[in-house]
C-alpha cells in the first residue's frame, strides 16, 4: 500500500470526525439512538417502540424473541413492538439492536473484498462481548454492569469496522487485504475512541476502547478498561482477527487465571455466545 493512500484515508477520517460528518449504516445509527433512550432514568416506551419499529431486522427479532418458548410460556402471541419490548425487557433490546447492527456491518455487500477479515472481526467482537459478560458475573458483580460490559465488548473494535468500510471505498486496496489489516491494527483503537467520543459515550467506555490493546499489569479486574482488555485477550484465543496480539498475552492470562479457571471461562463464554446467537438468528 502506498503512503499517499494511507495518508488520504486517515486524512478523510480526521475530516469526518472534525466536521461531525461521520455516517454509519442505518442499523448502527438506530442502535445508538435506542441506547440513548434506554439510558434515561424513565425511558419513553413510545419513543423506544418507534425506534425499534423503524428497523425491520431489529423489530422482527424483538417480536420473535418475545414469542419464544422462554419468554412466552403461556403461548399468548405478541405482534406489536411495544408489548414485545415490555415482555423481553428493555435491557435485552439494546443487546439485540447492537448485536444485529454489528453483524450486519460485517456482512455489508461493500466489504466483499474483505469478506474473511470482516467475518473474523465480527466473531472477535461477539466473543469479546461474551467474555466481558462472563467476567462480570464471576469477578465484578456490583462493580460493573453486565449489559454495559457486553455493549463495550461488541463495539470495542468499531474503529476497525470503520477503517474497513473506508478502505472498501478505495479500489486500489481491494487487492491487498493484508495491507488493510495492518492499517486497522495500527489505528483502530484510537479511531474507535474518536468515533465514540463524537457520539458522546461515557468516559469509562472511551478509555476502555482506547486502551484495550495496550499492555496491562493488573492482577484483578477493577474497572471497565481492565475488563475489556482481559475479555479482548481471551477472545483472541478463540477468535482473533489479526495475528498481532500483545507479546505478553500468554503471561498476562497465566497470571490472571489458572488452567482450570481458564477452561471454565472458555466454556461459559460459549454459553454466552449461544445466547447471543439466539438474539440475532
Amino acid at each position: 500500500m502506498s503512503h499517499p493512500i494511507i495518508l488520504k484515508i486517515l486524512e478523510d477520517i480526521a475530516n469526518d470526525l472534525h466536521g461531525k460528518g461521520v455516517e454509519f449504516p442505518t442499523l448502527l445509527d438506530i442502535a445508538f439512538k435506542i441506547r440513548t433512550v434506554l439510558k434515561a432514568q424513565n425511558p419513553d416506551m413510545n419513543q423506544l417502540a418507534r425506534l425499534v419499529g423503524a428497523e425491520p431486522l431489529i423489530s422482527t427479532q424483538v417480536v420473535r424473541l418475545a414469542n419464544s418458548v422462554a419468554m412466552n410460556p403461556s403461548g399468548r402471541k405478541i405482534v406489536d413492538v411495544k408489548n414485545a419490548i415490555v415482555r423481553v425487557g428493555i435491557r435485552a433490546v439494546s443487546s439485540v439492536a447492537f448485536s444485529i447492527a454489528m453483524k450486519q456491518m460485517a456482512m455489508a455487500k461493500g466489504l466483499g473484498a474483505f469478506k474473511t477479515l470482516s467475518r473474523h472481526l465480527w466473531e472477535h467482537s461477539a466473543y469479546t462481548a461474551a467474555f466481558a459478560r462472563t467476567l462480570v458475573k464471576r469477578y465484578c458483580r456490583g462493580k460493573i454492569n453486565d449489559d454495559e460490559a457486553m455493549f463495550t465488548g461488541l463495539i470495542h473494535d468499531i474503529g476497525a469496522f470503520y477503517l474497513l468500510y473506508r478502505a472498501s471505498l478505495v479500489p486500489e486496496l481491494a487487492q491487498n487485504p493484508a495491507e488493510v489489516q495492518g492499517l486497522m491494527v495500527e489505528w483502530h483503537d484510537s479511531i474507535g475512541h474518536a468515533l465514540l467520543s463524537s457520539m458522546g459515550l461515557a468516559d469509562p467506555i472511551l478509555e476502555a476502547v482506547k486502551t484495550h490493546e495496550q499492555p496491562r499489569t493488573f492482577e484483578t479486574i477493577e474497572n471497565l478498561a481492565d475488563l475489556l482488555s482481559t475479555a479482548n485477550q481471551l477472545a483472541n484465543i478463540i477468535a482473533p482477527w489479526h495475528a498481532q496480539p500483545l507479546a505478553e498475552k500468554g503471561d498476562f492470562l497465566d497470571r490472571m487465571f489458572d488452567a482450570d479457571t481458564l477452561q471454565c471461562l472458555l466454556g461459559e463464554a460459549e454459553i454466552e455466545i449461544e445466547a447471543l446467537k439466539d438474539l440475532i438468528q
